[in-house]
């Protein structure tokens, strides 16, 4: 899947992907980091995620990649920010009211650019990967991310063969192929959704799944007890 692809779904403002609201698993589950309110959050992927505010209400600083700069540009209008504009030779980085987004390609981020980072919400990263750049994906973020990052993870799972994503189907077991070695993984909740969501019966599918994870490394498990 070339970047091309997703810069032209944002200029046809062809983004089914984006929630109008804020996910009701974010709210639900986030408090299950136990992080403390002046923590860093790191979104990849973020688009014009309204996640992000909510995130910032609860008192973290939030970082977001977003190959899209239509996208992160909408995000602040949208929420009535402002943004300073910076650009180095990787980045074009926004910023307004300690949310920051990297405008660029998330395999350009280094391990500098997440230092500060102390947790990790996915809900659009993982599933709009192909199976091979998943696995790519999966391999970066785990070589620049801090060894003591929590990660909260929405995946869905449908049968492969009865639709081409993007969103692709993640499932449990891929989950923990990528995952297993360096966090404990917990899953909160498995919700069969396919009710609720007819563009997805539209388009051929039987059965829908979203399933919520958290993700802890081994040594914050340890520390908790």
């Amino acid at each position: 899947m070339k970047k091309e692809y997703w810069f032209d779904r944002w200029k046809r403002e062809e983004i089914s992907f984006h929630q109008s609201t804020v996910n009701p698993y974010l709210r639900k589950y986030w408090h299950r980091l136990a992080l403390a309110r002046n923590s860093t959050v790191f979104v990849p992927l973020c688009g014009k995620s309204r996640d992000m505010l909510w995130l910032r209400k609860q008192g973290h600083d939030v970082l977001g990649v977003e190959l899209s700069s239509l996208a992160a540009q909408a995000f602040f209008i949208e929420s009535g920010h402002i943004p300073q504009c910076t650009t180095s030779h990787t980045f074009k980085r926004l910023e307004a009211d300690n949310i920051h987004i990297l405008c660029g390609d998330f395999f350009d981020l280094c391990s500098d650019d997440l230092a500060k980072i102390t947790a990790v919400y996915d809900r659009a990263a993982l599933i709009a990967l192909p199976p091979e750049i998943r696995e790519q994906y999966v391999h970066h973020l785990l070589n620049i991310l801090p060894p003591e990052v929590q990660i909260l993870l929405i995946t869905l799972d449908y049968p492969d063969s009865e639709m081409a994503g993007p969103p692709f189907a993640v499932t449990i077991d891929e989950v923990m192929t990528h995952y297993q070695s360096h966090f404990e993984i917990t899953l909160l909740t498995s919700q069969d959704v396919l009710t609720q969501n007819p563009r997805f019966r539209e388009r051929g599918l039987s059965r829908l799944q979203e399933n919520v994870l958290l993700l802890k490394p081994y040594r914050v498990m340890e520390a908790d007890k």
